[in-house]
């Protein structure tokens, strides 16, 4: 089966399309649903069943999460709900939409799909891809295999995570310029530089759209770097190279049985209605 549906999980939408992970390209209209208000675990999954009803695609479904996921399970809530810590995410979105369902790092995903479709297409060694938005995100892929989890934007640098002093919020927060900004993305680039050589860093996020801001001023030493080509589709398109390429789950693993009734409670919610991105 080549064409899987990708749904990424963002902090304001959950967008979703049916990819063709031999091509990495969309092969119908991406449709988006606002995030709910706190995005809490059983209020998100609705909306994810939502998409999945929407689409009506057979086989397996990829989605995206913005924090460490192992294993199916969500570790870690940077900045969501806090009740995503320790939750069988691929259980619960399993249930909910009556697909197996594969959960990745929004970053991760990310990452993939530029390494094998977008700006990393070809390029041989390691490649490092880091959204800058909310936080930071990264993943670091080497000869096509990702390490997951990488978590960078959680590094220290200047006595803070490198993500508060560098992500676009911290640039509007602090009122930066694009040059200033860069002065700062550039010491972060550097410090990476040092702890993995990278051959090339792929600038994603919502300042891949952007570049012509801030290219020129970013300085680093031996690695390349260049923003991001497959924009907002990255997400999608690495949600379903992963769910295409997962082993079919097995009747005992979890996403393929209901997540448990003390993991969520179902609660009302009000359907949103679908919005062309």
């Amino acid at each position: 089966m080549s064409v899987i549906l990708g749904i990424d999980i963002g902090g304001s939408g959950i967008k979703g399309a049916p990819v063709d992970t031999r091509t990495g390209k969309l092969v119908g209209e991406r449709w988006r649903v606002p995030t709910p208000e706190g995005g809490a675990p059983d209020d998100v999954k609705a909306v994810v069943a939502e998409l999945v009803t929407h689409f009506g695609l057979e086989g397996p479904v990829g989605v995206t999460f913005p924090g460490i996921v192992q294993r199916g399970h969500t570790l870690s809530a940077a900045n969501v709900h806090p009740d995503w810590v320790g939750l069988d995410a691929n259980a619960l979105f399993s249930e909910a939409t009556g697909h197996e369902v594969h959960l990745i790092n929004d970053a991760d995903a990310a990452g993939l799909a530029e390494a094998r479709f977008g700006a990393g297409k070809g390029v041989q060694g390691t490649v490092m891809v880091l959204t800058f938005g909310t936080g930071i995100g990264s993943a670091l892929i080497h000869e096509g295999v990702l390490v997951p989890n990488t978590e960078l934007g959680h590094l220290w640098l200047r006595d803070k995570h490198a993500e508060s002093w560098a992500s676009d919020r911290a640039r509007e927060q602090d009122d930066l310029n694009w040059k200033q900004w860069s002065k700062r993305v550039s010491s972060y680039l550097q410090h990476l530089e040092l702890l993995f050589s990278p051959d090339l860093f792929i600038i994603g996020g919502g300042v891949s759209k952007k570049a012509d801001k801030w290219q020129e001023h970013l300085k680093v030493g031996r690695s390349r770097v260049v923003p991001a080509t497959l924009l907002n589709e990255a997400g999608i398109v690495g949600a379903a190279m992963m769910a295409g390429s997962a082993p079919p789950a097995t009747p005992s693993s979890p996403a393929s049985k209901a997540a448990s009734g003390s993991a969520v409670k179902p609660v009302a919610r009000k359907a949103a209605t679908p919005k062309k991105a």
